[in-house]
């Protein structure tokens, strides 16, 4: 397995990691997921250790704490080989209190997440996402603070906006505080905006990419064609709503074009999808997930080999979509504002 650079700091992780979103199946929404408990998540960890993925990401909300409970007992007796990451914001109670990022909800979280995760520390600590109501310097005093007793290593934000992450930078730079080093987006062939802004403000400050949802909400794994109907056991008929939305036709036009690339390499589809990640600006690794060991042993063969040039340009051209602006006036002068990931001639 290749390890890469988090971001602007010392610490390396695998370019393929493990989401536990399938951990529990706790609610509605977590079990069309999956639903491994504690036997099944040991086996999952066990074969990721196998191939050196030794990065889990986890949440407090992924089925109201339980995923978190069962990957705290699946790593039990083994915490000094794996790298953990978990996120809070999101509500975990009825109280006004028990959701969004304050000191007070940021420090009771940290250390429920501590109790449930059966470990001392949290190596790489999120915001899941964007508070407005609390000032940024609460935020990121707070986050500091968990840094220096010891309780997280580094922290990163999720689902931000580039003001957003911005504005967290410039807090952390004027006052001297840790900055947040990754930043985990949605990002997929079939959901291309990460590189509109998100990426090149990556690349100038450091920040890398933790990437959720990479086969587009389940929509990548080659059940979902031309003619074929959504089938029966897929998830997106109980998540559809809560997850990116993207028009038929061109769902169908990024499939065709992964097919011709997988009979090309002799991958799978969703291989093929997960490789075109490997090989963008800025990621540092791509979170695949599993509800059984046959789907992680696939996933996990999407790494140790590349694309050719000539294959990522074809699926760059079939998922290309045009930016809103500012975006699609910026790309009309991109020898003043060149692009991370070229535009494909034809797109």
């Amino acid at each position: 397995m290749e390890f890469r650079q988090l971001g602007r700091s010392g610490l390396k992780v695998p370019a393929l990691s493990f989401g536990t979103g399938t951990f529990g199946g706790g609610s509605e929404f977590f079990h069309a997921w999956g639903a491994s408990d504690v036997k099944e998540a040991t086996r999952l960890v066990d074969i990721c250790l196998e191939a050196d993925v030794h990065l889990f990401d986890t949440a407090d909300v992924y089925s109201n704490g339980l995923a978190e409970q069962i990957l705290g007992k699946a790593i039990a007796g083994r915490r000094d080989q794996v790298l953990i990451s978990t996120k809070a914001a999101f509500r975990m109670g009825d109280g006004p209190n028990q959701l969004g990022t304050s000191r007070h909800h940021l420090i009771e979280s940290c250390e429920a997440s501590l109790r449930r995760l059966g470990t001392d520390h949290i190596d790489i600590y999120h915001l899941h996402g964007f508070d407005a109501l609390t000032p940024v310097d609460e935020v990121l005093s707070t986050l500091n603070h968990l840094i220096e007793s010891g309780k997280v290593r580094y922290i990163a934000c999720s689902n931000f906006s580039g003001w957003h992450l911005m504005k967290s930078l410039s807090a952390s730079e004027r006052y001297g505080w840790a900055r947040y080093v990754a930043h985990q987006v949605y990002y997929s062939l079939i959901g291309r905006e990460y590189e509109w802004e998100l990426m090149p403000l990556g690349l100038d400050q450091g920040v890398g990419a933790l990437v959720w949802s990479p086969l587009g909400w389940g929509r990548l794994t080659g059940k979902i064609r031309r003619h074929q109907p959504l089938p029966a056991t897929s998830r997106l008929h109980k998540t559809s709503d809560r997850g990116p939305q993207v028009a038929d036709e061109h769902l169908y036009k990024v499939v065709d074009a992964l097919d011709q690339v997988a009979e090309e390499t002799g991958k799978s589809l969703t291989q093929v999808a997960l490789n075109w990640l490997l090989q963008r600006p800025t990621v540092a690794s791509v979170i695949i997930g599993a509800r059984n060991e046959e789907q992680l042993r696939q996933n996990l063969a999407a790494a140790g080999w590349n694309l050719t040039p000539e294959q990522v340009a074809k699926l760059d051209l079939a998922s290309d979509v045009t930016p809103t602006y500012p975006y699609w006036h910026q790309r009309q002068f991109a020898e003043r504002n060149p692009t991370p990931v070229p535009v494909v001639e034809g797109a």
